[in-house]
């Protein structure tokens, strides 16, 4: 796991994947990521935060970003909260899980 230091602050290596920590903006005009907000990556939805609408169009979009099944992500932690973790399960390399996640990270600012 050579990589692992590559990996953005908002992801974390595990034994079966990664762990991702986002902190969703709910209700907004479209999805998009928005930055980092105290280590996870932010994120607007355009879904509301009801039903679990917004933890469902996390997912979906998350697998779209990262070109992987939504079956392989998973809610671990903040079902009803802004800051969740979401658990992806794969055993792709360390190299390319930070091609898949520098899709997700925001620009670099300077």
């Amino acid at each position: 796991m050579s990589a692992s230091a590559d990996l953005p602050s908002f992801a974390r290596r595990t034994r079966h994947g990664l762990e991702l920590d986002v902190s969703v903006i709910p209700n907004a005009k479209r999805t998009e990521v928005v930055g980092l907000h105290d280590g996870a990556l932010r994120v607007r939805l355009h879904a509301p935060p009801v039903d679990g609408k917004a933890n469902e169009a996390l997912i979906r979009w998350l697998a779209e970003q990262l070109g992987v099944a939504r079956a392989s992500l998973s809610l671990l932690r903040g079902q009803t909260a802004r800051r969740k973790t979401v658990s992806l399960a794969t055993d792709a390399s360390d190299a390319r899980l930070v091609a898949l996640l520098a899709r997700l990270a925001p620009p670099a600012e300077g």
